[in-house]
């Protein structure tokens, strides 16, 4: 069954809002772990505008699922903070200072050599690395030149174009991922999938291992409560 990672990014942006501890971002984390998650998604960013590098540290200290960390290698803070920390899995997101929320791939032909230097790194310290990519074939067939273990098929197109052309909009992201099993690449999968179209992306997509959720599973847990959405996404897997 594909795996479902947690990302709790708005858990730490309601935290931060008001200060103090409320939601306990923590708590939050290992509540996700006990409804049935099988991982947690962080995305620290430079400003810590949401997850603060020192929840990171805690977070590594108490997790039983995988720890998937999520940001921008090119920030000299970020690949201090995976090496020190050691998550199951790195994912490189190719972000701008500032961003509001990752928007595209990586171009894995024209920051190839980039890439291959930053992944050889992380795998040297027995970290799993994926790499954030656009269901283009050229990026994916890059993407095998870079040795990462992974990619993480960018699915924002996807969902903006389901409730009117689902047929239509998955068919890429098909043959994206085809090539990337062809290529022996691991396949992952996030933004903006939820209780909508997770299912049709699940069945549709061949070998995915992993997608990472956050806003829109957070979103339903306001109405839902945390417990019954996580339940909810898990059986979207099935």
């Amino acid at each position: 069954m594909t795996k479902l990672s947690v990302n709790i990014n708005k858990f730490a942006t309601l935290r931060n809002s008001r200060g103090g501890n409320n939601p306990d971002l923590i708590k939050a984390a290992l509540d996700c772990e006990r409804f049935g998650t099988e991982g947690i998604t962080v995305h620290p960013r430079p400003d810590e505008r949401h997850i603060r590098y020192a929840d990171v540290y805690a977070l590594k200290n108490v997790l039983t699922t995988e720890l998937n960390i999520e940001g921008n290698p090119k920030e000299q803070k970020f690949i201090d903070l995976v090496l020190a920390v050691k998550p199951a899995q790195v994912t490189l997101v190719p972000d701008a200072e500032g961003q509001l929320t990752s928007d595209h791939g990586w171009n894995t032909i024209e920051h190839k050599d980039y890439l291959i230097d930053i992944i050889s790194e992380f795998k040297r310290n027995n970290i799993r690395t994926s790499i954030f990519v656009d269901a283009d074939i050229k990026m994916i067939d890059g993407a095998k030149e870079t040795g990462t273990d992974r990619i993480e098929l960018y699915t924002e197109q996807f969902a903006q174009l389901f409730s009117t052309h689902k047929e239509e909009a998955i068919i890429p992201f098909v043959v994206a991922a085809t090539r990337a099993s062809e290529l022996g690449i691991g396949i992952n999968a996030g933004h903006d999938l939820s209780l909508d179209n997770l299912k049709f992306f699940n069945q549709h997509i061949p070998g995915l291992l992993e997608v990472s959720i956050g806003h829109a599973l957070v979103c339903d847990a306001l109405y839902f409560g945390l417990e019954n959405t996580i339940q909810l996404y898990l059986r979207q897997l099935k």
